[in-house]
């Protein structure tokens, strides 16, 4: 996990500014495409090959294509280079997230994904801001070179993991998935606060006045760091009382948060309201997914990862073009306060899923009916 978060993030930034600004955008937007399509087919090949030669593959898609990034500056290339990368960062999330997922106690599943947060979070904080210095002060071809060695040299690490056989149990495929409520309900939610994640992680530093800078800077670190450091709380507390219980003051937080950093002209507001936003995030992340793994049987787990993974990157993708269009009507301020209301709209699925997990309860396989 380290070894593909750190290959994937040193060069999220970098590649856009070797596409130059025409192209910036159809690079990144090629990774992510194919990041989430890849999301949606992993679960299937992982349940065929499993978990080892599922890694093996993704960690080589991933790595070996950075190793020729700068071979040419054509967009062609580097589009290319895009989508087999995002194809090999998917099958390493699904694969990995499953596996992790397995060996987990069950009555320490919050605290132990909490735990994985950490192990994928801390190195995408080191490895954006590093890949961009990199490339600025040693060029881009070493940059790149350094993100395909972080991805290859992590299969070393494969024939260690156990490769265990699907437990025993009705397998849930991702269009089974999609038609369960129990799934979909809290994916809802999740994909409704990382729908601000992306508005926050792309607007922020445009939202706030130039004179600010320093405080867009502080508080790009401060909204990761209460998010992680939420995600871990959330864990404990989950395992002690429920995790259901976490979703709403999850997403209450999140809303909460964004309304307030909706003040860009304070930079006390702008701090408090990522710190919130932070906190509610973190929360939802790790309730969210714990509820979802708890709902299916061990062979279920590659899909749960790719359902909450597809609404990771497909809410942040979505956040980020849809507030694009509404600030450039109403300004940021006004968007971000919008955006903030709207997201209250999630509490329908929310009290939902409280309802239906009090009425039905979970069975002992862990899957929730409906």
């Amino acid at each position: 996990m380290v070894g593909a978060s750190t290959s994937f993030f040193l060069l999220l930034s970098v590649v856009p500014r070797y596409a130059t600004a025409s192209g910036a955008g159809l690079a990144t937007g090629a990774l992510m495409l194919s990041t989430v399509l890849g999301e949606l087919a992993a679960p299937r090949l992982v349940a065929r090959y499993g978990y080892r030669v599922a890694l093996i593959a993704g960690l080589t898609l991933l790595g070996a294509p950075a190793l020729v990034l700068t071979a040419s500056d054509g967009m062609a290339w580097i589009v290319t280079v895009c989508l087999v990368r995002g194809l090999g960062f998917a099958l390493t999330l699904v694969a990995g997230g499953a596996l992790t997922a397995s060996l987990i106690p069950a009555e320490r599943r919050g605290e132990g994904l909490a735990l994985v947060g950490v192990v994928s979070g801390v190195p995408s904080l080191i490895a954006l801001p590093l890949g961009v210095w990199l490339a600025a002060h040693a060029g881009y071809g070493p940059v790149a070179v350094a993100a395909g060695v972080a991805a290859l040299a992590a299969i070393l690490a494969v024939p260690g993991l156990p490769d265990r056989e699907p437990a025993s149990g009705k397998t849930v495929g991702v269009l089974a998935g999609l038609r369960t409520g129990g799934l979909m309900r809290p994916g809802a939610v999740f994909a409704t606060t990382a729908l601000a994640a992306g508005i926050v992680v792309t607007f922020l530093p445009l939202a706030v006045p130039a004179a600010y800078g320093t405080v867009v800077a502080v508080a790009l670190f401060v909204q990761p760091a209460a998010s992680t450091a939420a995600r871990w709380a959330a864990g404990r507390y989950g395992d002690r009382h429920g995790s259901a219980r976490l979703v709403v003051p999850g997403l209450v937080l999140s809303a909460g948060g964004l309304s307030i950093t909706a003040v860009t002209g304070s930079p006390v507001a702008v701090l408090v309201g990522v710190a919130v936003f932070g906190t509610g995030f973190g929360i939802a992340q790790n309730a969210t997914l714990t509820l979802m793994y708890a709902r299916v049987p061990a062979s279920g787990y590659g899909t749960v990862t790719a359902l909450w993974n597809v609404a990771y990157d497909g809410g942040m993708g979505v956040g980020a073009a849809g507030f694009g269009v509404l600030a450039g009507v109403t300004g940021y301020p006004s968007a971000l306060a919008v955006t903030a209301v709207l997201m209250l709209a999630a509490l329908i699925p929310a009290y939902r899923d409280a309802r239906a997990d009090r009425g039905s309860g979970t069975s002992p396989t862990g899957v929730v009916a409906g």
